[in-house]
């Protein structure tokens, strides 16, 4: 069963990595028609829920940043805690190298980017831009070249991937958090603490925990956190196992959760946040310290961040590599991961907020460019490494039931 949930959420990472494309070129080619104006006069719409004297009224483009994207970071939160419990992230083994990759990708693109801006206090309000992965975008170009890319190589992409999403929600928690209403705070402690009880009485019913969950996501919002961290602790309370033996409520609700996150949610929030206006690009722009710091950070610093230390982990026996990979591969994935996208967008809306359009045009040419070439790149290496690797022998990993059943033949 953890075999195949990690089979089943590659498959949805995959597939939906095309639509997030879809999503960013549509927005390309919308911002820079005549029908700009219509887009962004959507998303500057305001849009209310007032209930008495409670109201939430925000931008269209807030609801989807805030909301919509709240949903994405509750699957994040059942990915992880699936994976801890029982995946790929529950043995020392398994969990080893993707965190030395991790580690290293996370943190070499932050300090290229810093040294790229530093001395300018706002610009460097986005260094976690570049230290994100788009697990789509990564996911799918590795669908591309089918089993040629053995199962091993895409859990170990799938696994650091997954921790640099933790590493960038703790991000948000800390440095992108407003001035705090502490009444706000002891609401959502409420709606944890009830979260917790309703786990411990064994209630199985999904639809319990959102309902507190909404609560809990109204009064984070409130609060001065950010609100999408709601839904990574509404996720860490679901119930991954029950004592009766009936369906896991974890499994139900992520299986539920992955064609609305990958098929509408992600392109959603692509078609409002990838526009660039084209006449707004120029040498000046491109020579922007948040641009360039964000395109070397994804381009340089993530793909020496993870291949370096997990290069000198596997060559000094801490770690094994990846079953049927060879160092070709792995250098293609650590290329891969440089392509930032949809969590390099989020972490840039929410560093340059209110900034003006300089500081958001930079971030997303950055983000863009950066995210092309390490896609270019990796796809190039990894193409070469499958030629190199030749026709695919039987995956144990991905085919294991059959060769299982073979020998018992």
């Amino acid at each position: 069963m953890p075999l195949q949930a990690l089979r089943n959420f590659i498959r949805w990472e995959a597939a939906g990595g095309l639509l997030l494309l879809a999503g960013a070129i549509l927005s390309m080619l919308v911002v820079n028609s005549p029908w700009a104006a219509m887009h962004s006069g959507v998303l500057d719409m305001r849009a209310a829920v007032v209930l008495g004297d409670f109201a939430i009224d925000k931008s269209v483009l807030l609801w989807i940043n805030d909301g919509l994207m709240a949903v994405f970071f509750l699957l994040i939160g059942l990915e992880l805690k699936r994976e801890v419990l029982e995946g790929q992230l529950s043995s020392r083994d398994q969990l080893l190298l993707p965190v030395i990759g991790a580690i290293g990708g996370f943190a070499l693109p932050a300090l290229i980017f810093y040294l790229f801006n530093t001395g300018d206090p706002t610009a460097l309000k986005g260094w976690a831009i570049p230290s994100a992965t788009d697990i789509a975008f990564a996911l799918g170009l590795l669908s591309l070249f089918g089993k040629r890319i053995p199962l091993s190589v895409k859990v170990f992409l799938a696994s650091l991937a997954i921790i640099d999403d933790l590493a960038a929600i703790i991000v948000i928690a800390i440095f992108y958090t407003d001035t705090l209403s502490l009444n706000a705070l002891a609401i959502a402690g409420a709606g944890i603490a009830a979260l917790v009880l309703v786990n411990l009485f064994g209630v199985k019913r999904t639809a319990v925990y959102i309902t507190i969950g909404v609560i809990i996501w109204v009064a984070v919002l409130k609060s001065g956190v950010h609100a999408t961290l709601a839904g990574v602790v509404v996720a860490l309370t679901i119930p991954l196992r029950t004592k009766d033996g009936s369906p896991s409520p974890l499994r139900t609700l992520e299986h539920s959760l992955h064609p609305w996150i990958s098929f509408a949610i992600l392109p959603i929030f692509a078609f409002a946040n990838a526009g660039v206006a084209l006449d707004t690009i120029s040498m000046e722009n491109l020579l922007n310290p948040i641009t360039l710091g964000i395109i070397a950070g994804l381009v340089i610093g993530k793909q020496v961040g993870v291949f370096i230390p997990v290069w000198l982990a596997i060559r000094s026996g801490i770690v094994s590599m990846p079953e049927r990979a060879n160092w070709l591969m792995l250098y293609g994935v650590s290329l891969a991961t440089g392509v930032g996208f949809t969590m390099s967008f989020f972490i840039g809306s929410l560093a340059y907020e209110d900034l003006g359009n300089e500081y958001a045009s930079a971030m997303k040419l950055g983000v863009l460019s950066g995210s092309a070439v390490s896609l270019i790149m990796a796809a190039v290496v990894l193409l070469l490494a499958t030629l190199r690797a030749g026709k695919p022998p039987v995956d144990t990993l991905e085919d294991g039931a059959g060769a299982s059943a073979a020998s018992a033949k």
